[in-house]
């Protein structure tokens, strides 16, 4: 039954002209009918280039709007509709206004892990793999970081020359594990390679053998000659790693590195997107889209 599912969400979407992004923490069947599987941003250029005008994005709100911001002209499907983002949410335009007057000259940084409308307030957003060469690349020395704190602890690390300020937000499922969790996966598995999101705490991070973003893990346990990994980011990449790469093991870091917004998204939810009778189609105002694009041009100009 599900593959009959899958076999007749490829034979629709090939009949209208759809074309099916799947965010790295989706299920492996939805993946598996993706045209093109990874991380946030690489899903928006994905969609930007792909030549069919209609997308649907299985992976949650932000993503979906970054999509439209990139491709106006394309129709652009959420998946899920209550498909949310925490760390995206948590901090509102009006908060962020409020906060570049107390920071008076500081440059908005924005982590793409937000609204089309905090987009819209920043003058540069990064990606996780990238913050750290765009905040370097920026010409600004004050940089007002949002909305995740340990991403942004990350990047004043590895930028000392700047002065980086940070609010008090971030994911809540990669910020909930601690050192203790990194200690007691040492110790199950002494043998094994820590991979961690810098989405997680510094007393986490420290622990490290890669810090990277979620394609960043992937590719390093793929060409890695090690064999056992301990994976610091929402579990289905434990699990995606374990079928690409039989040979090796893969354990996950905690039982509760686990997105519920992710997990919404169902194959059946999919299928019903391709049919015309499910998800939610993205709109942005046009003012906010503009805006927000800017950013997102910056982030291409310094980060390439």
């Amino acid at each position: 039954m599900l593959r009959d599912i899958q076999d007749e969400i490829i034979r629709l979407k090939k009949e209208k002209g759809i074309y099916i992004l799947a965010h790295s923490y989706m299920r492996e069947e939805i993946c598996e009918i993706a045209d093109f599987t990874g991380d946030s941003y690489a899903l928006s250029v994905k969609a930007k280039s792909a030549e069919e005008d209609t997308i649907i994005m299985c992976g949650v709100r932000f993503m979906a709007e970054t999509c439209k911001i990139l491709s106006p002209q394309k129709k652009v499907i959420l998946s899920h509709p209550m498909a949310g983002c925490p760390m995206a949410e948590q901090m509102s335009p009006e908060y962020i206004l409020e906060k570049k007057k107390e920071y008076l000259g500081y440059a908005v940084v924005s982590y793409v892990n937000t609204t089309a409308a905090l987009k819209a307030i920043s003058d540069v957003c990064v990606t996780s793999s990238s913050a750290v060469k765009i905040c370097r690349a920026m010409p600004e020395k004050n940089i007002l970081f949002i909305p995740d704190t340990n991403l942004g602890t990350y990047v004043k690390e590895h930028v000392p020359e700047k002065n980086v300020a940070l609010l008090n937000g971030g994911c809540p499922i990669h910020a909930a594990m601690t050192e203790k969790d990194v200690l007691d996966a040492k110790t199950a598995h002494p043998d094994a390679l820590f991979l961690v999101h810098p989405e997680c705490r510094p007393e986490v991070t420290k622990h490290a053998d890669y810090i990277g973003s979620t394609a960043g893990i992937m590719k390093y346990a793929e060409e890695s000659d090690k064999k056992e990994f301990i994976i610091g980011t929402e579990n289905t990449i434990a699990e995606h790693l374990q079928i690409m790469c039989p040979g090796k093991k893969f354990y996950v870091l905690s039982k509760d590195m686990v997105c519920r917004n992710m997990k919404l998204t169902t194959l059946t939810d999919v299928y019903n997107c391709v049919l015309g009778r499910g998800g939610e189609e993205i709109e942005i105002d046009e003012d906010t889209r503009r805006a927000a694009l800017k950013s997102i041009e910056k982030m291409i100009e310094y980060g390439g």
